[in-house]
Order: C-alpha cells, then structure tokens, then sequence
C-alpha cells in the first residue's frame, strides 16, 4: 500500500512537470525584448526648412512673391545694417535668432506692406530671451522702440511677438517711420521660424489684416515641422 502510494505520487509529479514545460512552449503574454529603440507612434520627423516654400496660401491677394537677400533676418527687414545694437543687449536675439545658420524663405510685396516669411536653423536659438518686453534697437540713422505682444498659440511650440517703430533720420533732420510686426516660433532640433510684416504707417493703401502675421506663422509652421 505504501508502495503504490509514492509511486503515484511521483507519477502525477511527473505529468504536472510536463504540462508545465508544454505550457512554457506556448506565446508568453510579454513581448521579447528587442535591441531596437522604439520609436513613438506618429513621432514628429526632421525639420524640413525648404517646407516655407509651401507657407503661401496664407497670402492676400495681388502679392508678388520674391525671392529673399542674403543675411535675411528680422533686424534687416526692420531696415537694419550690420552694426546695429540692442538696448538691453541680449534681447538682440529676437531680431536675429538664427544668426549664422542657413536660411530659407520668401518675401512678397503688394497693396499694404510687404511680408517676410523665414525658417533658419540648425544651430538657431532655442527659445526667447527673458526681460524684453520693451527695449530700443539703434543703427546708423535709425532707431527703433520694440514692444512685446500676444503671442500665437501654436501646440507644442513656444512663440513671441513683437511690434517695432524704426524712425530713419535723413539730411536736413527729414524723419521718416516704419512699422514692423514679427512673430518667431522656436521650433524642435534648433531651427526657428518667422514671419515679419512690414508697413509705411503713412500710406494710403488699405491695410493689412491685423491677424496676416500670425496666420501665416502658423501655415509655415505647419509646413517645415508638421
């Protein structure tokens, strides 16, 4: 009787032994581990700065589109040449945050202005500098008071605004004014992306539409980072 006990024993041993190692055989509910690093559905791909290009449906009508100069930035735009400085000095960064990098991009003039659409990078600023919600800009003959505005929302992307009045001394003290908006988006892998409105605050065309900058920011945007 003993006997017969362990020996059945040892016999249900055994066959739970092989269930168990049938059982291991089997798709485990963890997935194997891969040597691979995963990559996030629907992860943002690189920075396509010829992508401006695309940034025009944006664009009121009767504007001819052109190409841009070299050293593009806002400050030249403002009517700014080399030498120009900042007061305080760091926040010359937001009239130049891509300060020798390559820079793609457009300009287009009509009835109101003309706009600058520009994405400069790698190696661009990051994000804007703190402390500039008034500050001057002085070069040459021209002066420019920069105020700080409501920046456009765009998701995931930090932004800044501003509005500049450049003042141009010429000879026998004839002043004349210029009035520039520009708003920037400090995009991903160091690039930045910016759109400048530039208009004569004497002329007689009909204005452009208040909210023209940050539209087409947000079509450029869109169109270089996804």
């Amino acid at each position: 009787m003993r006997m017969w006990y362990h020996s059945g024993v040892r016999t249900m041993v055994f066959w739970l032994l092989v269930a168990a190692g049938v059982t291991g055989c089997g798709t485990s509910d963890h997935p194997a581990a891969s040597s691979s690093p995963a990559v996030a559905a629907g992860a943002p791909g690189p920075v396509d700065p010829a992508g401006v290009a695309r940034a025009r449906s944006g664009l009121p009508a009767g504007y001819e589109v052109g190409a841009l100069a070299e050293q593009a930035a806002p400050v030249t735009f403002w009517g700014f040449k080399p030498g120009w400085a900042a007061t305080p000095e760091h926040c010359g960064a937001l009239v130049d945050p891509g300060a020798g990098t390559p820079v793609r991009g457009w300009s287009a003039s009509g009835p109101g202005g003309i706009i600058y659409a520009v994405v400069a990078g790698p190696g661009a600023q990051t994000a804007p500098p703190d402390g500039c919600a008034a500050w001057s800009l002085a070069g040459g003959h021209t002066d420019a008071a920069v105020t700080s505005v409501p920046a456009p929302g765009i998701a995931g992307t930090p932004t800044v605004a501003m509005s500049a009045v450049a003042t141009t001394t010429v000879e026998g003290g004839t002043q004349t004014r210029m009035h520039a908006d520009t708003v920037t988006a400090y995009l991903r892998d160091a690039y930045v992306a910016s759109v400048t409105v530039v208009t004569d605050p004497g002329s007689v065309q009909q204005g452009l539409p208040p909210n023209i900058a940050p539209s087409l920011l947000a079509q450029v945007v869109s169109a270089v980072a996804g």
